[in-house]
């Protein structure tokens, strides 16, 4: 095995979309291992999540999702990361790199970096971010999970509707 992981899967939400409490299930630093369950339903929890909200949620639109996976590239390049892949969703980002960086300066890059770009289209109201703090960063070792996981993201990339 060699020093560094071949890539990284980095994933990120958007601002207020993937509360703890939420129905559709959450992870937090102590539930984030493999076969660990899910964080599910919990309304009180929920409601403290949403009181410390200072803006509404935010959901990428089709162009910003459009925009944010045209951009990537280049941004890897700009930033001496190896481009795989990355899938924007509206509510998430899944991105498969490699790098020789620590993965959480790259994360934490990766954010401000696209928050740059996507604030000078569309500008957001002073004090509000795009993205939640934190995310997840998985390292892959084998080239069978980083096929895997490339299949994933590549599954879940962003196709603009048909245009009549």
């Amino acid at each position: 095995m060699s020093e560094l992981p071949l890539a990284y899967h980095i994933t990120f939400g958007t601002y207020g979309t993937r509360l703890h409490g939420d129905p559709k299930g959450t992870v937090d630093r102590t539930h984030n291992r493999p076969g660990d369950p899910i964080l599910g339903q919990n309304d009180a929890w929920m409601r403290e999540e949403q009181s410390r909200m200072r803006f509404a949620a935010i959901f990428l639109t089709d162009q910003q999702r459009q925009f944010v996976e045209g951009v990537f590239p280049e941004l890897c390049v700009e930033c001496q990361w190896q481009y795989h892949v990355v899938a924007v969703a509206p509510d998430h980002v899944h991105a498969l790199l490699t790098t020789r960086f620590d993965a959480k300066a790259v994360r934490k890059l990766l954010k401000r970096r696209l928050s740059q770009t996507l604030s000078e289209r569309w500008p957001l109201v002073d004090g509000q971010v795009w993205w939640a703090s934190g995310g997840s960063i998985k390292w892959i070792w084998n080239e069978s999970y980083l096929s895997n996981v490339y299949n994933y993201i590549e599954r879940q990339r962003f196709t603009p509707p048909d245009e009549y």
